[in-house]
């Protein structure tokens, strides 16, 4: 089928099942539903990265891949506030139709674009001698790192997602500051997506990995006893650190897998990033309600501190593939 029509297909299955939610009589047929409906979710994030990182594979592939995950957390930060002004004139079932909608004649709009775009069409199969050295076992085992390095990472974000409210309410904040507060930390995490997969192209992997999850474990220790002004600027910062990394680590998937090959392995990549995203709150919300929330911070801050050691394992492949790439 191509990267192509299986996004818009997969988008196209989202807005069916928003559509269909609309309509289920009961909490259970509503459930069932919802993860129908989500399942055709999973491959926009996959597809979108494998389309863009081959788009600009001789240049700005950093760049490029930043920006889509910036314009992800733009439709974010919109799609709540739309769905809200939606519930102004109807019903939470009138809201999904309309989204649901929507989405089938943007996808619809979207058809037309593949012949400009010349994207996401399937791939041919490349010589031998270039299919065996990709899939080199320095490239798999660099490949291997970087998915580690993802799991810490999406670990660390989701935990803090969901433990930074809780700190800001042992420090006394109001509701209206914490929800101040959560869209300093959002717009943050949005803004480093884009400027770190700027940076990437010009500071370089590793040092650029270092510096966003080093910042970061050091603000959400910053947390627990920074003076309580400081917080403000420190949850935009803290955001940067978070979402920044990721644009990297996406971009760097690229380095390890060769065209053909790369729509399958980005979608290794983020299935196993999830085991972090479910895994986390999970676990340091439990260490939180059995040890304290000031421990389970304390324990979140090691644990991103451990992907700096990670990434210098992850240096040795990226030189060899730097080597490789030169000998061409």
């Amino acid at each position: 089928l191509g990267e192509f029509w299986m996004l818009l297909g997969g988008n196209a299955w989202v807005s069916i099942g928003l559509i269909g939610m609309a309509v289920m009589p009961g909490f259970w047929s509503l459930i069932s539903m919802t993860i129908v409906g989500g399942l055709g979710g999973g491959t926009q994030h996959p597809l979108a990265s494998s389309m863009v990182s081959r788009a600009y594979e001789s240049s700005g592939r950093s760049s490029a891949v930043g920006t889509v995950n910036f314009a992800g957390d733009l439709g974010k930060m919109l799609a709540p506030a739309s769905a809200a002004g939606l519930l102004l004139f109807g019903t939470w079932r009138t809201a999904l139709w309309v989204v649901g909608a929507l989405g089938l004649l943007f996808m619809a709009a979207g058809i037309p674009l593949k012949s400009k775009l010349d994207l996401g069409k399937p791939l041919q199969q490349v010589s031998s001698s270039i299919t065996e050295q990709s899939g080199s076992e320095s490239k798999l085992s660099g490949f291997i790192v970087l998915t580690v390095i993802g799991i810490l990472d999406n670990a660390v974000r989701n935990g803090a997602l969901i433990l930074f409210p809780f700190i800001l309410i042992e420090r006394g904040m109001t509701e209206g500051q914490i929800t101040l507060m959560l869209f300093l930390l959002f717009t943050g995490g949005a803004a480093g997506k884009y400027v770190c997969g700027w940076l990437d192209e010009r500071v370089g992997t590793i040092p650029l990995i270092w510096l966003t999850k080093g910042m970061t474990a050091a603000l959400l220790i910053s947390t627990l006893v920074a003076p309580s002004i400081s917080l403000w600027p420190l949850a935009l910062i803290l955001g940067v650190g978070l979402n920044g990394t990721s644009s990297v680590l996406y971009a760097t998937v690229a380095k390890f897998i060769p065209a053909q090959r790369r729509a399958r392995y980005y979608g290794y990549f983020y299935t196993t990033n999830e085991i972090g995203t479910v895994g986390a709150p999970l676990a340091y919300g439990l260490i939180a309600d059995q040890m304290g929330l000031r421990t389970s911070i304390l324990i979140m801050g090691v644990v991103t501190s451990l992907i700096l050691p990670a990434s210098l394992a992850l240096s040795k492949h990226l030189k060899e593939e730097s080597k490789t790439l030169d000998s061409f």
